[in-house]
């Protein structure tokens, strides 16, 4: 190249006449070059043209491997901002404060919906859950002439319109780690069946070798099953929550899966959906999961990766801190030193600069199904790119967890197959400096039978129940309200909102600024007409183009108008709700605005009755006519 660079210099400046000789003197070998001037001129433009292609050429190599980012998308379970100190949490997480130091901090993020299966389907397609075409909701919700009801009955589709899929074929080396909770028989049978079919483990078997055998295979089933839906390696898979006898937090043998990944994906680019367990459950399983080391998502394990901060220094540093390590920190600390593990492999490999690392949950804790705001669908999130992301970067605009996959497709320069629908848009904007022009000014968010308008000061929230669950709300005794008239049709956290007091109204609206925990509902005060008519007109555009029935919104199927079950509204306000138990006051026992339909118990009592006169009339019966029981 300076060979290059010195001829060229030559003839710039005109030293070369009718020819040109050169001479080494020493030892070196002495040779004479004779060339005509015009036939100089032809070899330089040759040289100058062979040079641009090379350079040239190497720019496209640059943008293909080098300037795409390698993307890690960090996908934690049920946590609040209130559990990260540099949300103002009273808590010990150092690695994510300093991610948010050298990154871009989201304090308006949010996901579409509050439950891990729909929420987690939106993470890996940019869709709503309410726009899932598997069979799955199908099946639970009927044609799209329908109302949707999206909570814990989607799926990935079988088209592999998927980020893992996608990214794969734009060259993107794509993992999955961690936690799935997105399965379905009904889309994809043929795993369902045969020697290495599924294997329905009881939650009371025993632990053992049996055992421990057969979560492995489901875990070997599950990464198979990831592999068919386009992503190229899967490995240190939990294919739902984690459960009796192993359901013990381990995020060891998740990041241990992810260093591996990373260290062989290092050329890049790669892409890898690392999902932790934690923070799943009650604290107090947290700090309790720590005394069980070799418990894992494949049974139980020999040994113990050391990836990260020996567990008995890590609860001895947060005492040191001032903490209690036997309380809520223990878990928050254990996330972050997980994190911190990857940012340190991405350091030692050198490919910390050029990789996106994006911090968020799945929904937030204490108000998992709804569509409140607080602590359910508005969620912490923390994006670090020293390459893309100025240091110390805050973003205030609404943005939403459908917007990921579209920022991904984005940066990696993925082109989207036409038949992919995405719901979101591209972060990539904001990543400046957490503004830009035109930028969107609501969310749409939906859980069930629940759906939310969310602008940066107000939350609207309409809860329209179909027809068949209107009925079953006005049959149902009153210790059965709750269950349902939850949004999903469940008790446990189906509830959890409850104690909010407008969580069963037709109709809520929040001054999110002066009330950011959502206890006042406004939407009734003549005051506040014109503000809840606008909050219902920007509900209605996004409901048309999802483009279902709802409520008296968008009338047909299934749909029905607010105004039905005024009286059980009325009466489930004045139970006493808590988890999956609920009290019924004497007062109310008996109350003729609902039916006698019988509790759980009686039900059960009534079956055993007609189990026992079935059985009576089979004894009457001739023994030719007798049913046969072999």
């Amino acid at each position: 190249m300076k060979t290059f660079f010195a001829v060229s210099h030559l003839l710039s400046n005109q030293r070369v006449s009718e020819g040109c000789s050169v001479t080494s003197g020493g030892s070196s070998p002495v040779f004479t070059l004779r060339v005509n001037k015009f036939e100089w001129s032809r070899i330089l433009k040759r040289l100058v043209l062979s040079f641009s292609i090379f350079c040239l050429l190497a720019m496209v190599a640059t943008t293909a491997r080098g300037e795409r980012p390698n993307i890690i998308m960090f996908l934690i379970d049920d946590q609040n901002p209130s559990s990260i100190a540099t949300y103002g949490g009273d808590t010990y997480t150092p690695n994510l404060d300093r991610m948010a130091d050298e990154g871009m901090k989201f304090t308006r993020a949010y996901v579409s919906s509050s439950v891990c299966t729909p929420s987690r389907y939106s993470f890996l397609t940019g869709r709503f859950a309410g726009n899932s075409y598997s069979k799955l909701y199908a099946e639970a919700v009927g044609s799209q002439g329908n109302q949707g009801l999206p909570n814990f009955n989607v799926a990935l589709e079988r088209d592999k319109m998927n980020v893992g899929n996608v990214l794969r074929e734009a060259g993107y080396n794509t993992g999955f780690v961690g936690k799935y909770h997105l399965t379905s028989e009904l889309d994809f049978p043929e795993f369902y069946k045969g020697k290495d079919k599924w294997i329905n483990i009881p939650k009371d078997v025993s632990p053992g070798p049996e055992t421990s055998a057969q979560f492995k295979h489901n875990e070997r089933w599950m990464c198979r099953y990831l592999e068919t839906l386009g992503f190229s390696w899967a490995k240190n898979v939990y294919p739902e929550n984690i459960h009796q006898p192993y359901s013990s937090h381990n995020p060891e043998w998740t990041t241990v899966a992810a260093l591996e990944f990373i260290e062989e994906n290092k050329d890049g680019p790669f892409y890898l959906h690392l999902c932790s367990t934690l923070l799943h459950g009650p604290d107090k399983s947290w700090r309790r999961s720590m005394d069980h080391p070799l418990v894992t998502g494949e049974g139980e394990a020999e040994s113990l990766p050391e990836v990260m901060t020996p567990r008995e220094e890590l609860l001895r540093t947060i005492a040191e801190k001032g903490f209690d390590p036997n309380s809520h920190v223990a878990g928050e600390a254990w996330i972050d030193d997980s994190l911190g593990a990857i940012l340190r492999k991405l350091k030692e490999l050198g490919i910390d600069d050029n990789t996106l690392v994006i911090f968020a949950p799945d929904h937030g804790r204490d108000g998992k199904a709804s569509v409140f705001s607080h602590a359910s669908c508005q969620v912490p999130m923390i994006m670090r790119w020293p390459n893309g992301i100025p240091a110390g970067q805050v973003c205030d605009e609404l943005v939403q967890n459908i917007d990921l996959v579209p920022t991904f497709f984005d940066l990696g320069k993925a082109e989207k197959p036409k038949s992919y629908r995405i719901d979101g848009r591209s972060l990539t904007p904001l990543l400046k400096n957490g503004k830009a022009e035109e930028w969107r000014n609501h969310l749409y968010l939906e859980m069930g039978a629940a759906r939310a308008t969310v602008t940066k000061d107000w939350s609207y929230i309409a809860v329209r129940h179909t027809k068949e669950q209107i009925a079953t709300i006005k049959r149902a005794a009153p210790q059965n309200l709750p269950r349902a008239m939850s949004y999903i049709g469940r008790l446990g956290i189906g509830v959890r909102g409850a104690d909010r007091p407008g969580f069963f109204d037709e109709d809520q609206l929040y001054n999110l600024k002066s009330d950011p925990k959502e206890m006042k509902n406004l939407a009734y005060r003549e005051d506040k007409a014109d503000r809840l008519n606008e909050m219902r007109d920007l509900m209605q555009q996004d409901l048309e183009v999802i483009g279902r029935p709802f409520g008296e919104f968008i009338p047909g199927g299934n749909a029905a108008a607010s105004g039905q079950i005024s009286k059980q509204i009325e009466l489930v306000k004045q139970l006493d709700i808590k988890g999956k138990t609920v009290s019924v006051p004497k007062a109310l026992k008996g109350n003729p605005g609902a039916t006698a339909e019988p509790d759980p118990d009686d039900k059960s009592t009534k079956k055993a009755k007609r189990e026992t006169r079935r059985k009576a009339r089979e004894e009457a019966k001739p023994k030719s006519q007798k049913r046969s029981h072999n």
